[in-house]
Protein backbone atom coordinates (compact mmCIF):
# COMPACT_ATOMS: atom_id res chain seq x y z
CA UNK A 1 0.00 0.00 0.00
CA UNK A 2 1.38 3.71 -0.74
CA UNK A 3 3.08 5.05 2.32
CA UNK A 4 0.35 7.48 4.14
CA UNK A 5 1.29 11.05 4.82
CA UNK A 6 3.07 11.44 7.96
CA UNK A 7 1.00 12.78 11.13
CA UNK A 8 3.16 15.50 13.59
CA UNK A 9 5.27 14.36 16.05
CA UNK A 10 3.84 13.60 19.56
CA UNK A 11 4.97 16.35 22.06
CA UNK A 12 7.66 14.25 23.94
CA UNK A 13 11.45 14.48 24.35
CA UNK A 14 12.37 11.63 22.49
CA UNK A 15 12.28 13.27 18.90
CA UNK A 16 14.59 16.13 19.92
CA UNK A 17 17.06 13.55 21.44
CA UNK A 18 16.70 11.82 17.59
CA UNK A 19 17.38 15.37 16.01
CA UNK A 20 20.19 16.25 18.71
CA UNK A 21 22.08 13.03 17.80
CA UNK A 22 21.53 13.10 13.54
CA UNK A 23 22.57 16.78 14.17
CA UNK A 24 25.95 14.70 14.33
CA UNK A 25 26.30 14.39 10.91
CA UNK A 26 23.72 16.13 9.13
CA UNK A 27 19.92 17.70 8.99
CA UNK A 28 17.26 15.32 8.80
CA UNK A 29 14.21 16.64 7.21
CA UNK A 30 11.50 16.21 9.45
CA UNK A 31 12.06 12.21 11.06
CA UNK A 32 8.90 11.01 12.33
CA UNK A 33 8.75 9.69 15.80
CA UNK A 34 6.60 6.45 16.24
CA UNK A 35 6.07 3.96 19.19
CA UNK A 36 3.29 1.75 17.99
CA UNK A 37 4.69 -1.18 15.60
CA UNK A 38 0.77 -1.42 14.43
CA UNK A 39 1.21 2.56 13.19
CA UNK A 40 -0.72 1.51 9.47
CA UNK A 41 2.49 3.62 8.07
CA UNK A 42 4.31 1.39 9.44
CA UNK A 43 2.49 -1.13 7.07
CA UNK A 44 5.52 -2.16 4.16
CA UNK A 45 7.28 -3.24 6.63
CA UNK A 46 5.27 -5.63 9.03
CA UNK A 47 5.76 -9.39 8.90
CA UNK A 48 9.25 -9.29 7.07
CA UNK A 49 9.59 -13.38 8.12
CA UNK A 50 6.57 -14.52 7.04
CA UNK A 51 8.08 -15.49 2.97
CA UNK A 52 4.54 -16.23 1.59
CA UNK A 53 2.97 -13.16 3.02
CA UNK A 54 6.07 -10.86 1.81
CA UNK A 55 5.56 -12.50 -1.67
CA UNK A 56 2.09 -11.62 -2.68
CA UNK A 57 2.67 -8.08 -0.63
CA UNK A 58 5.44 -6.97 -2.60
CA UNK A 59 4.39 -8.44 -6.22
CA UNK A 60 1.01 -6.35 -5.62
CA UNK A 61 2.37 -2.90 -4.12
CA UNK A 62 5.84 -3.17 -6.48
CA UNK A 63 7.98 -2.85 -3.51
CA UNK A 64 11.07 -4.22 -1.76
CA UNK A 65 12.54 -4.39 1.27
CA UNK A 66 16.56 -3.18 2.09
CA UNK A 67 18.30 -3.86 5.25
CA UNK A 68 21.15 -1.27 6.34
CA UNK A 69 22.28 1.75 5.37
CA UNK A 70 24.74 0.64 2.97
CA UNK A 71 22.76 -1.33 1.11
CA UNK A 72 19.81 1.20 1.06
CA UNK A 73 22.63 3.64 -0.45
CA UNK A 74 23.78 1.04 -2.90
CA UNK A 75 19.48 0.79 -3.78
CA UNK A 76 19.15 4.44 -4.03
CA UNK A 77 22.44 4.60 -5.74
CA UNK A 78 20.98 2.40 -8.62
CA UNK A 79 18.06 4.34 -8.99
CA UNK A 80 15.11 2.40 -7.39
CA UNK A 81 12.67 5.08 -5.35
CA UNK A 82 12.47 5.42 -2.08
CA UNK A 83 9.27 5.00 -0.23
CA UNK A 84 9.92 5.01 3.34
CA UNK A 85 12.78 4.43 5.44
CA UNK A 86 12.15 3.05 9.39
CA UNK A 87 15.38 3.56 11.49
CA UNK A 88 15.87 2.82 15.06
CA UNK A 89 16.31 6.03 17.12
CA UNK A 90 20.06 5.09 17.61
CA UNK A 91 20.84 4.88 14.15
CA UNK A 92 19.25 7.94 12.79
CA UNK A 93 22.87 9.60 12.03
CA UNK A 94 23.84 6.77 10.10
CA UNK A 95 20.84 7.68 7.10
CA UNK A 96 20.81 11.09 8.00
CA UNK A 97 21.81 12.84 4.88
CA UNK A 98 19.89 10.01 2.68
CA UNK A 99 16.82 11.41 4.94
CA UNK A 100 17.63 14.62 4.34
CA UNK A 101 17.47 14.24 0.45
CA UNK A 102 14.59 12.14 -0.05
CA UNK A 103 11.05 13.37 -0.13
CA UNK A 104 10.09 10.04 1.31
CA UNK A 105 9.51 10.14 5.26
CA UNK A 106 11.58 8.79 7.76
CA UNK A 107 10.11 7.39 10.52
CA UNK A 108 12.28 6.58 13.73
CA UNK A 109 11.54 4.47 16.35
CA UNK A 110 12.63 2.34 19.40
CA UNK A 111 14.63 -0.95 18.67
CA UNK A 112 12.24 -2.50 20.23
CA UNK A 113 9.72 -1.17 18.31
CA UNK A 114 11.36 -2.24 14.79
CA UNK A 115 11.97 -5.56 16.23
CA UNK A 116 8.19 -5.96 16.46
CA UNK A 117 7.53 -4.44 13.23
CA UNK A 118 9.86 -6.78 11.28
CA UNK A 119 9.44 -9.73 13.39
CA UNK A 120 13.01 -10.18 13.83
CA UNK A 121 16.57 -8.05 15.47
CA UNK A 122 17.09 -4.78 12.88
CA UNK A 123 20.87 -5.59 14.02
CA UNK A 124 22.09 -2.84 10.88
CA UNK A 125 19.13 -0.91 12.73
CA UNK A 126 17.87 0.76 9.73
CA UNK A 127 15.20 -0.71 6.77
CA UNK A 128 13.88 1.36 3.48
CA UNK A 129 10.69 0.06 1.14
CA UNK A 130 11.70 0.81 -2.03
CA UNK A 131 9.40 1.08 -5.68
CA UNK A 132 10.53 -1.89 -7.67
CA UNK A 133 11.30 -0.66 -11.34
CA UNK A 134 10.06 -2.20 -14.68
CA UNK A 135 12.36 -5.92 -15.33
CA UNK A 136 14.03 -5.89 -18.59
CA UNK A 137 13.67 -8.42 -21.03
CA UNK A 138 16.22 -11.10 -21.38
CA UNK A 139 17.34 -10.34 -24.64
CA UNK A 140 18.00 -7.00 -23.93
CA UNK A 141 20.02 -8.03 -21.18
CA UNK A 142 22.30 -10.45 -23.23
CA UNK A 143 22.32 -8.00 -25.92
CA UNK A 144 23.76 -5.09 -23.61
CA UNK A 145 26.01 -8.07 -22.08
CA UNK A 146 27.52 -8.50 -25.76
CA UNK A 147 28.50 -4.81 -25.80
CA UNK A 148 31.09 -4.92 -23.25
CA UNK A 149 34.37 -4.75 -24.17
CA UNK A 150 36.23 -8.46 -23.66
CA UNK A 151 35.42 -11.96 -23.22
CA UNK A 152 31.29 -11.74 -21.61
CA UNK A 153 30.15 -14.41 -18.94
CA UNK A 154 27.05 -14.47 -17.74
CA UNK A 155 25.19 -16.84 -15.18
CA UNK A 156 22.01 -18.68 -15.61
CA UNK A 157 20.47 -19.75 -12.60
CA UNK A 158 17.00 -22.33 -12.91
CA UNK A 159 15.11 -22.60 -10.23
CA UNK A 160 17.03 -21.97 -7.25
CA UNK A 161 14.56 -21.39 -4.54
CA UNK A 162 16.31 -19.74 -1.95
CA UNK A 163 16.71 -16.26 -1.40
CA UNK A 164 20.27 -16.44 0.50
CA UNK A 165 21.73 -18.32 -2.33
CA UNK A 166 20.50 -16.21 -5.11
CA UNK A 167 21.94 -13.13 -3.10
CA UNK A 168 24.96 -15.10 -2.73
CA UNK A 169 25.60 -16.04 -6.19
CA UNK A 170 25.19 -12.15 -7.22
CA UNK A 171 27.79 -11.31 -4.77
CA UNK A 172 30.09 -13.79 -6.40
CA UNK A 173 28.89 -12.54 -9.82
CA UNK A 174 29.44 -8.97 -9.11
CA UNK A 175 33.04 -9.74 -7.45
CA UNK A 176 34.20 -11.83 -10.40
CA UNK A 177 33.60 -9.65 -13.23
CA UNK A 178 30.26 -11.66 -14.50
CA UNK A 179 28.70 -9.41 -17.09
CA UNK A 180 24.25 -10.35 -16.02
CA UNK A 181 22.66 -13.42 -14.41
CA UNK A 182 19.74 -14.36 -16.08
CA UNK A 183 16.82 -16.33 -14.25
CA UNK A 184 14.23 -19.54 -15.11
CA UNK A 185 11.41 -18.58 -14.42
CA UNK A 186 10.75 -20.64 -11.37
CA UNK A 187 13.65 -18.83 -9.51
CA UNK A 188 13.87 -16.78 -6.08
CA UNK A 189 13.23 -13.10 -6.55
CA UNK A 190 16.75 -11.32 -5.95
CA UNK A 191 14.99 -8.40 -4.71
CA UNK A 192 13.45 -10.02 -1.52
CA UNK A 193 14.72 -8.98 1.90
CA UNK A 194 17.63 -11.57 2.48
CA UNK A 195 18.50 -12.04 -1.24
CA UNK A 196 19.19 -8.26 -1.18
CA UNK A 197 21.15 -8.49 3.07
CA UNK A 198 23.10 -11.73 1.35
CA UNK A 199 24.24 -9.66 -1.48
CA UNK A 200 25.34 -6.69 0.32
CA UNK A 201 23.63 -4.76 -2.51
CA UNK A 202 25.14 -6.44 -4.91
CA UNK A 203 21.63 -7.46 -6.69
CA UNK A 204 21.76 -3.72 -7.98
CA UNK A 205 25.45 -3.84 -9.14
CA UNK A 206 24.75 -6.99 -11.98
CA UNK A 207 21.78 -6.78 -14.18
CA UNK A 208 19.44 -9.46 -14.63
CA UNK A 209 16.56 -10.73 -15.87
CA UNK A 210 14.02 -13.50 -16.36
CA UNK A 211 13.72 -16.13 -18.83
CA UNK A 212 9.72 -15.85 -20.27
CA UNK A 213 10.49 -19.45 -21.46
CA UNK A 214 11.88 -22.29 -19.50
CA UNK A 215 12.09 -24.79 -22.38
CA UNK A 216 13.15 -22.75 -24.92
CA UNK A 217 14.85 -20.14 -23.04
CA UNK A 218 18.31 -20.89 -23.25
CA UNK A 219 18.07 -20.76 -27.40
CA UNK A 220 18.40 -16.56 -26.60
CA UNK A 221 21.86 -17.60 -25.17
CA UNK A 222 22.67 -19.33 -28.17
CA UNK A 223 21.74 -17.65 -30.91
CA UNK A 224 23.81 -14.68 -29.18
CA UNK A 225 27.16 -16.85 -29.84
CA UNK A 226 27.53 -17.78 -26.23
CA UNK A 227 28.72 -21.02 -25.22
CA UNK A 228 26.71 -22.93 -22.75
CA UNK A 229 28.74 -24.67 -19.44
CA UNK A 230 26.50 -26.55 -17.40
CA UNK A 231 28.06 -27.42 -14.07
CA UNK A 232 27.27 -30.61 -12.90
CA UNK A 233 29.04 -32.71 -9.64
CA UNK A 234 29.16 -35.78 -11.75
CA UNK A 235 32.86 -36.47 -12.06
CA UNK A 236 33.16 -37.55 -15.40
CA UNK A 237 32.49 -34.31 -16.71
CA UNK A 238 35.09 -31.81 -17.69
CA UNK A 239 37.16 -30.05 -14.59
CA UNK A 240 35.99 -26.57 -15.55
CA UNK A 241 39.37 -25.26 -15.35
CA UNK A 242 40.08 -26.69 -18.21
CA UNK A 243 37.02 -25.59 -20.42
CA UNK A 244 37.67 -23.68 -22.85
CA UNK A 245 34.89 -20.79 -22.63
CA UNK A 246 35.84 -18.47 -25.83
CA UNK A 247 34.72 -15.07 -25.92
CA UNK A 248 31.22 -15.83 -24.66
CA UNK A 249 30.39 -18.64 -22.41
CA UNK A 250 26.92 -18.86 -19.76
CA UNK A 251 27.41 -21.07 -16.85
CA UNK A 252 24.80 -23.11 -15.76
CA UNK A 253 23.68 -23.70 -11.99
CA UNK A 254 20.93 -26.00 -11.10
CA UNK A 255 18.76 -26.13 -8.05
CA UNK A 256 19.62 -27.05 -4.42
CA UNK A 257 20.11 -30.45 -4.01
CA UNK A 258 18.74 -31.55 -7.45
CA UNK A 259 21.21 -29.84 -9.93
CA UNK A 260 20.39 -29.38 -13.22
CA UNK A 261 17.68 -30.79 -15.11
CA UNK A 262 17.84 -33.29 -17.74
CA UNK A 263 16.78 -30.77 -20.47
CA UNK A 264 19.32 -28.03 -19.37
CA UNK A 265 21.82 -30.80 -19.04
CA UNK A 266 21.32 -31.54 -22.90
CA UNK A 267 21.03 -28.53 -23.98
CA UNK A 268 24.31 -27.31 -22.56
CA UNK A 269 27.67 -27.26 -25.27
CA UNK A 270 29.41 -29.02 -22.26
CA UNK A 271 29.59 -30.38 -18.74
CA UNK A 272 31.79 -29.42 -16.53
CA UNK A 273 32.30 -29.92 -12.53
CA UNK A 274 34.75 -28.94 -10.19
CA UNK A 275 36.76 -31.97 -9.08
CA UNK A 276 36.48 -33.44 -5.58
CA UNK A 277 38.95 -34.93 -3.60
CA UNK A 278 39.49 -38.31 -3.49
CA UNK A 279 38.98 -38.45 0.13
CA UNK A 280 35.73 -36.35 0.32
CA UNK A 281 34.03 -38.67 -2.40
CA UNK A 282 35.15 -41.62 -0.10
CA UNK A 283 33.38 -40.07 2.67
CA UNK A 284 30.67 -39.24 0.43
CA UNK A 285 30.77 -35.75 -0.26
CA UNK A 286 30.77 -35.42 -4.09
CA UNK A 287 29.68 -31.50 -4.35
CA UNK A 288 29.63 -27.72 -2.98
CA UNK A 289 26.26 -25.95 -1.69
CA UNK A 290 25.65 -23.50 -5.07
CA UNK A 291 27.41 -20.63 -3.65
CA UNK A 292 30.80 -21.84 -3.14
CA UNK A 293 30.47 -23.34 -6.49
CA UNK A 294 29.61 -20.36 -7.98
CA UNK A 295 32.40 -18.59 -6.71
CA UNK A 296 34.70 -21.25 -8.02
CA UNK A 297 33.34 -21.48 -11.31
CA UNK A 298 32.83 -17.83 -11.78
CA UNK A 299 36.72 -17.27 -11.21
CA UNK A 300 38.25 -20.56 -13.73
CA UNK A 301 36.27 -19.18 -16.43
CA UNK A 302 35.88 -15.36 -15.85
CA UNK A 303 37.76 -14.64 -18.64
CA UNK A 304 40.80 -12.22 -17.15
CA UNK A 305 44.17 -11.74 -18.82
CA UNK A 306 46.56 -13.34 -16.63
CA UNK A 307 48.82 -11.31 -14.62
CA UNK A 308 52.37 -10.18 -15.99
CA UNK A 309 55.33 -12.32 -14.77
CA UNK A 310 58.00 -9.57 -15.07
CA UNK A 311 60.98 -10.13 -13.89
CA UNK A 312 61.70 -7.98 -10.87
CA UNK A 313 63.68 -4.99 -12.18
CA UNK A 314 67.40 -4.65 -10.87
CA UNK A 315 68.44 -2.00 -8.77
CA UNK A 316 69.17 1.07 -11.65
CA UNK A 317 67.70 -0.43 -14.51
CA UNK A 318 65.67 1.69 -16.98
CA UNK A 319 62.71 0.96 -18.06
CA UNK A 320 63.22 -0.55 -21.93
CA UNK A 321 60.15 1.38 -23.30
Amino acid sequence: MPALPGLPIRPSGRPDAARRQAGQTGRVASPIWIDEPGDPRLADYANLTDVRLRRSLEAEHGLFIAEGDKVIRRAVAAGYPVRSMLVAQQRLPAIADLAANSPAPCYVVPAAVAEGIAGFQVHRGALAALQRTPLPAAGDVIAASCARPGPTRIVVLEDIVDHGNVGGIFRCAAALGVAAVILSPRCADPLYRRAVKVSMGAVFAVPYARLADWRGGLADLRQAGFRLLALTPDQSAAPIGAAAPGERAALLLGTEGDGLSSHWLQEADQAVCIPMAPAALAAGVDSLNVVAAAAIACHAFAGNPAPRQDRPRQKGQADSG
